[in-house]
């Protein structure tokens, strides 16, 4: 399935975090914390201004971007967890 953003909307999946244990303790998943870094998956068409000009998105697709814990609307596409979030949610660009 394609999905295409509308506006100055972005597409991203969380990536998985790195296992580290330290001192035998295993958490169970319900106690892990969300992680905060994303892959850009998709873009709208970018935000659009009073005088209707499209301000160009800052990320591109495949970016891996730093994003708030609580940002986005939370979505599952084909058994895929994403998110759905505007440009102006993302925190910075990882490089």
């Amino acid at each position: 399935m394609n999905v295409k953003p509308l506006g100055d909307r972005v597409l991203v999946k969380r990536c998985e975090p790195k296992e580290v244990v330290r001192g035998g303790i295993i958490l169970p998943d319900t106690a892990k914390e969300k992680p905060l870094e994303a892959k850009v998956i998709a873009l709208g068409t970018g935000k659009t201004t009073d005088e209707g000009k499209v301000l160009p998105f800052e990320v591109k697709v495949d970016d891996m971007v730093l994003i708030g814990k609580y940002a986005g609307q939370d979505i599952k596409i084909d058994g895929e967890e994403y998110i759905m979030l505007q440009e102006k949610d993302i925190l910075a660009i990882l490089e």
